[in-house]
């Protein structure tokens, strides 16, 4: 199994391009999904906002307000630093798992939707593909706005937020360009999802992990055989 990285700027399509791949029978680990699910009530990811940020971001439920915070930290870098620093080491664990779970199940490929795949960078070394979704800054904008209700210089700090797309572009293997219709984009993605599927890289990822076990397999041998004989 090898891993295909998504990813690109806020509201440029991403999430829609994620179901595509979805829709085609591909595993997504969304780490927007994931990172809801690490600071739900009572988990550590939720203590610790609480900590660092106090109980006014958090609704009467104990469910995070994702808007307050949001607002708070898109206006401040060294909070959205301290936020980061929370979540994304438990977004990181979940993901392993997951990866772990797809691999043994035998799917030749899987994607990682991570909004933040360059900012934080972790997961780049092991990816075989990398996506970015793209648009034009001014459809980027329009639909960020209408999508969240907000205003320009709101939307605005919020794509500041992340590395420019841009930058992305250029660390990527493909792109999409989402600035069109959804059916170009839609025939994008079967291009690149056909692509994926005639590959073999996955073959050499699990001849790889074979070789690990085996190696593995053999020192504990050895170890045991060494332990049987001092007797």
């Amino acid at each position: 199994m090898f891993l295909v990285g998504l990813t690109g700027g806020i509201a440029t399509g991403k999430s829609t391009v994620s179901k595509m791949f979805a829709d085609l029978g591909i595993p997504v680990i969304d780490a927007d999904k994931l990172s809801r699910q690490v600071v739900r009530p009572g988990t550590l990811g939720a203590k610790k906002i609480c900590k660092q940020f106090g109980l006014e971001v958090f609704h009467p439920n104990g469910q995070l307000n994702r808007d307050l915070l949001g607002q708070i930290v898109f206006s401040d870098a060294h909070k959205r630093k301290i936020l980061n620093s929370i979540v994304h080491p438990e977004v990181y664990k979940a993901t392993v798992w997951a990866i772990v779970k797809y691999f043994f199940q035998g799917h030749q490929f899987i994607i990682l939707d991570f909004p933040l795949l360059f900012e934080t960078g972790n997961t780049v070394p092991y990816l075989s593909e990398i996506v970015v979704v793209s648009c034009d800054k001014e459809t980027q904008l329009k639909r960020l706005m209408a999508r969240d209700g907000l205003t320009e210089s709101q939307a605005k700090l919020r794509i500041q937020a992340q590395m420019p797309l841009e930058e992305k572009c250029k660390k990527a293997t493909h792109i999409i360009d989402n600035t069109g219709s959804i059916q170009k984009t839609s025939s994008r993605t079967k291009a690149l999802f056909l692509e994926f599927r005639a590959s073999n890289k996955h073959l050499k990822v699990r001849i790889f992990v074979l070789f690990v076990i085996s190696l593995w397999i053999g020192l504990a041998t050895w170890m045991v055989a060494v332990v049987v004989r001092r007797k």
